[in-house]
């Protein structure tokens, strides 16, 4: 898989991935910006921008414009907001990508802001944030972040709050966008049935205008922890929803391999350790996963799981006994698993890879946010060259009681039945 890069005149390069056998192609425009980068006053902002920029602009002038200007090519857009980034997509048929420069490149650069548009959208956010809350399988991850990342713009909500969302005004907007959409930290991403020299034509023709600026730092997190953080959110509901984790490294990092294979061993399809230890030998959960996430300059490993309130001090036993079984090698890898770990991410790896989008989130997350190209060739790769040793040693490093973070949503009074077995040794 060839990837293609090209940086204009104004700072904005576009990052191309040609596949001439494939009949459709996804624009992706995206930001280097996120609710990491808002202030307590702004929270929510890069969000709620995101829907801002689907009411149109200087030649889409409303939603229904933009809607229509993609539905009568019969494509499909839609934009997601992160911590640290934010992203807009058009996905169509590939002799139809100008529309999609078109159309986002009104949305982003033109945006219209109308006063009327953002009071009606605030009530819209305002519901999405109360359904978020009677979620507790979303909304636990909100809380354990909070924990995890307390005291620092990380461990905000994304969507904001109620407060915030209600008080912002259109000149917050605007301030926001002179701050933070510029080019060196604005990229472009094309994949499916292009060329690269239609790609480049297309993007100078459409972002020429974009400006270009001196980037805004963002603050820095620095991680310290010295013992368990424990949070119980008291909610009359049939299920407990629990998510524990420990601090990891940031993006990037040579780690990352050893790091995924662990992550494979332990949570990797039905066979995984945790999915039969928990699930098929105790019957503790319906859904037991576990994944890294990673950050400019921190990340963590966290896991998930649903189980019976009366049951969850014997779910969380048995998954610290596999976690900390593994630092300690009481647990032992069978070569076969550890194969089976190896083969089972590249296999999914390359299935992710079969759509134009995820191949633009692919290649445009990497180096938006490092500044680098990372072929799948070199993903192979790295998962290969990962000895079993390295997951041992991974392992040990990660599972730190004393660094362990814990949150629950479920019918719980007191947090004391949780302090008995997170803090006493």
């Amino acid at each position: 898989m060839d990837c293609k890069l090209k940086t204009l005149s104004n700072k904005l390069t576009v990052l191309t991935v040609p596949m001439p056998s494939v009949e459709s192609a996804t624009l992706t425009v995206w930001v280097k910006t996120g609710s990491r980068r808002e202030n307590d006053k702004i929270a929510g902002i890069s969000h709620f921008l995101e829907h801002m920029a689907f009411k149109g602009g200087g030649k889409y002038s409303s939603a229904k414009a933009v809607s229509e200007a993609i539905d009568s090519v019969g494509g499909e857009f839609n934009a997601s907001t992160s911590k640290e980034w934010t992203q807009y997509y058009v996905r169509l048929r590939a002799d139809k990508i100008e529309k999609a420069f078109d159309v986002l490149s009104d949305m982003l650069l033109r945006p219209l802001l109308k006063q009327s548009d953002i009071d009606r959208e605030k009530g819209v956010i305002v519901e999405e944030i109360g359904m978020y809350e009677d979620m507790p399988m979303k909304h636990v991850w909100d809380l354990f972040e909070q924990l995890i990342f307390k005291g620092h713009s990380l461990g905000r909500d994304i969507i904001g709050t109620r407060e915030t969302v209600k008080s912002l005004t259109k000149d917050d907007f605007k301030k926001y966008i002179d701050k933070h959409y510029y080019t060196t930290d604005m990229l472009v991403t094309v994949a499916g049935g292009v060329k690269e020299s239609e790609t480049e034509k297309l993007t100078e023709k459409y972002f020429g205008e974009a400006k270009n600026k001196n980037k805004v730092p963002i603050k820095r997190y620095d991680k310290k922890q010295s013992k368990p953080r424990i949070m119980v959110y008291p909610k009359e509901i049939e299920q407990a929803h629990l998510v524990l984790g420990f601090p990891a490294d940031k993006l990037g990092q040579k780690e990352r391999y050893a790091d995924a294979v662990l992550n494979s061993v332990l949570s990797g399809g039905m066979s995984s350790r945790l999915f039969t230890e928990v699930r098929e030998k105790r019957g503790l959960a319906y859904a037991v996963k576990a994944s890294f996430d990673r950050y400019a300059d921190t990340g963590y490993f966290a896991l998930y799981a649903g189980v019976d309130p009366q049951k969850s001090e014997k779910a969380i036993k048995v998954i610290l006994d596999q976690l900390y079984g593994l630092a300690s090698k009481k647990y032992k890898i069978s070569k076969k698993e550890f194969t089976k770990a190896k083969e089972y991410m590249k296999g999914h790896f390359a299935l992710s890879l079969e759509d134009t989008r995820a191949i633009n989130g692919f290649f445009g997350h990497e180096y938006l946010m490092l500044g680098k190209i990372r072929t799948p060739d070199e993903v192979y790769a790295g998962i290969e060259s990962v000895s079993l040793d390295d997951v041992y040693e991974r392992a040990g490093v990660i599972f730190n009681e004393n660094k362990l973070n814990f949150t629950v949503i479920g019918p719980f009074k007191d947090r004391n039945k949780f302090d008995t077995i997170f803090l006493t040794k």
